[in-house]
């Protein structure tokens, strides 16, 4: 019997490397994005002061040099978190997984991870490049983003449970009642939740879809990883059997 604090140091370390990766991923792909959003706001800046009010804006507190250093720091650290909850997570529902493969067991929930944390915020409240939006209203959008966050989990139940209850009815009752479950409360949440879009029409939309896009792969990447590696973390078959069925 392997104990919670084995499972726990294994979800820790493989969120570390799952974190620095999603780190690297968002280095290459997000950080070009952010550099030409601050560039159009600082060209906005600088059209729409006079010269010496624009020059005696304060400095950045971190640089941007510092703010790049920071990111393989941050995506680290929310990688250890998000490894150890996932953990904890797989501990308490293991049981309730219906499957006999701890690897299945830990794949199946991180894909459930997934869609409930990220997709379904995703698509209601897609992110933004730091330039855009009105720092008036940081306080609302973070309301809304959580309140999102805990429909997509609750969505997510709301499929699981249906398609267990829809099993009885055989495999294609039970997809389809996952489906229906899952986007129900989706739909009827995000019909219900504010609409919120503060993009200036004059932003380039090209760039502004680069950078959720790259933010989405940022996050599909720290969840693939830690998907598979703590699925090969917990796997229980020998060596041999692995390698065999490779």
């Amino acid at each position: 019997m392997r104990t919670f604090g084995s499972l726990l140091v294994r979800g820790l370390i493989v969120g570390l490397f799952a974190g620095l990766l999603a780190g690297t991923f968002a280095y290459v792909m997000g950080e070009p994005r952010v550099d030409a959003a601050i560039a159009i706001e600082e060209s906005g800046a600088a059209h729409s002061h006079d010269h010496e009010e624009h020059a005696a804006e304060e400095k950045p507190l971190v640089s941007r040099e510092g703010q790049k250093a920071g990111l393989f720091l941050a995506t680290s650290l929310y990688g250890v978190a998000l490894g150890g909850l996932f953990a904890v997570a797989f501990t308490l529902l293991r049981r309730k997984l219906r499957t006999g493969n701890d690897a299945y067991a830990a794949l199946g929930l991180a894909a459930a991870g997934f869609i409930g944390i990220v997709l379904v915020p995703f698509f209601k409240y897609p992110p933004n490049p730091p330039a855009v939006g009105d720092p008036d209203t940081i306080t609302r959008r973070t309301v809304t983003y959580l309140l999102t966050l805990v429909i997509g989990l609750l969505a997510v139940w709301t499929g699981v449970w249906l398609s267990r209850w829809a099993a009885r009815y055989g495999d294609v009752a039970r997809l389809a009642g996952g489906v229906v479950g899952l986007v129900a409360v989706v739909v009827a949440a995000y019909l219900i939740l504010p609409r919120i879009n503060e993009v200036p029409e004059t932003f380039p939309a090209t760039l502004l879809w680069q950078f959720r896009f790259a933010s989405l792969g940022t996050q599909a990447t720290l969840w693939l990883l830690l998907g598979f590696g703590y699925a090969a973390a917990v796997d229980r078959r020998p060596i041999r059997t692995k390698v065999a069925a490779a």
